[in-house]
C-alpha cells in the first residue's frame, strides 16, 4: 500500500484551498488521471483495466464516474483495497448515469440534491477531498436569468451541505451543456457563495468554448480547485467551429480529433502553471482525454511525460 498521505490529510494540516493565503512560493499541485480515456478505457467494463494501466504508467490518483464504480456503493472498502494494491487512491468520483442533473429546474432540486449527497457519502468513504460535477444538457433557447438563478440556488444549497461533510464542491464547464460559455461561468460564479461553490477548469472544453484558459485561471484562481488537463489544436483557441458531437461520442479519426495529449495542441500550459505558481495555488491537475487516436495507455503516457518534463511536476 502507498505511504503517500491522503489529500484530506494534507488539507487537515493547513488552510482550505480557497481560504489559503496566496503567496509566491510556487503552486502545490497533485496530479491525477481520469479513467475514461477513449477508446479502450471507457465504460464500467473497462474500469479495472484503466486503473491497472494507469498504475503501470506511474499515476497514483484516479478520477472516475459514478456509473463506473456504483456497484461498490455498499462496499467501498473493497474498492479502496483494489486501488491500494495498485498503489492508487481515489481523487474523486464525478456524477453520471442515473443521477439527476436538472439543476435548472427548481421543481427537481430536492431529487438533484438527494442524488448528489448520495454520491458525496460514497466518496467520503473513499477519502476523497472534493466532488466534481458535470451539468445537464444545454437548455433549449439558452440560459435565461431565471435559469441562472435556479442553477445557482441549487449549487449553493448543495455546496453548503457538501462543505458540512468536509468535502469541497466544484462545477465543471463542458461543451454543449448548460454550463459552457464565459457568460455561464461569470454568472454562476457571481451568484454562488465562494465558500461553498468552486470551479473545475477544463483546459480543453474552455478553449473550445472560446475562453482563454490562462485568463480564466487569472480571474478565478481562488475559486479553482481542479484542472482537467487536455490539449486542443491552435485553430480552436477562439472557439470550436466544427460539428456538434454528443458527450461520450467516440472519435478515433486522426484528422478529426478535437482533444489531444498534453503538448500536442495549442493550450498554453506553461502560462497557466506560471499563474498558479505566482499565486501559491493548491489543488489538482487531472489528465483527461475524451478521445484518442492511439491507445489510452499511450496517450496517458505522453501526457505524464509533459507534466513531468515541461511543467516540472511530480506525478
Amino acid at each position: 500500500m502507498s505511504s503517500q498521505p491522503t489529500r484530506r490529510t494534507l488539507l487537515a494540516t493547513g488552510a482550505a484551498l480557497v481560504a489559503a493565503p496566496l503567496h509566491a512560493k510556487g503552486a502545490d499541485i497533485t496530479c491525477g488521471i481520469t479513467s475514461n480515456t477513449r477508446p479502450d478505457w471507457a465504460g464500467g467494463e473497462n474500469f479495472l483495466r484503466s486503473i491497472r494501466e494507469s498504475s503501470e504508467i506511474g499515476y497514483h490518483w484516479i478520477e472516475t464516474f459514478w456509473s463506473y464504480v456504483s456497484k461498490w456503493e455498499d462496499r467501498p472498502e473493497e474498492l479502496v483495497d483494489i486501488l491500494a494494491k495498485l498503489d492508487l487512491k481515489m481523487e474523486t468520483v464525478s456524477n453520471s448515469g442515473p443521477l439527476n442533473t436538472n439543476f435548472q429546474d427548481r421543481a427537481q432540486h430536492k431529487e438533484v440534491i438527494a442524488d448528489h449527497m448520495r454520491l458525496v457519502r460514497f466518496i467520503n468513504k473513499l477519502g476523497c477531498d472534493h466532488l466534481k460535477i458535470n451539468c445537464g444538457a444545454a437548455n433549449p433557447g439558452g440560459n435565461t436569468p431565471e435559469i441562472y438563478h435556479n442553477m445557482a440556488d441549487c449549487f449553493n444549497e448543495l455546496g453548503r451541505r457538501i462543505s458540512d461533510t468536509g468535502i469541497k464542491f466544484g462545477i465543471h464547464h463542458h461543451l454543449w451543456n448548460q454550463y459552457e460559455t464565459r457568460k455561464d461561468v461569470d454568472t454562476i460564479m457571481e451568484l454562488t457563495d465562494p465558500r461553498h461553490v468552486h470551479m473545475i477548469l477544463d483546459t480543453g472544453h474552455t478553449t473550445m468554448a472560446g475562453i482563454d484558459p490562462v485568463r480564466l485561471t487569472h480571474d478565478y484562481v481562488s475559486r479553482i480547485i481542479e484542472f482537467h488537463m487536455k490539449d486542443c489544436v491552435p485553430a480552436n483557441r477562439g472557439g470550436y467551429k466544427g460539428p456538434h458531437m454528443q458527450r461520450g461520442s467516440v472519435n478515433t479519426n486522426k484528422d478529426n480529433l478535437i482533444f489531444f495529449p498534453l503538448g500536442k495542441g495549442g493550450v498554453d500550459f506553461p502560462a497557466i502553471k506560471k499563474e498558479l505558481d505566482s499565486q501559491g495555488w493548491k489543488g489538482w491537475m487531472t489528465v483527461e482525454l475524451d478521445m484518442t487516436a492511439t491507445s489510452a495507455k499511450h496517450s496517458s503516457t505522453v501526457s505524464k511525460k509533459y507534466l513531468e518534463q515541461t511543467l516540472g511536476l511530480t506525478v
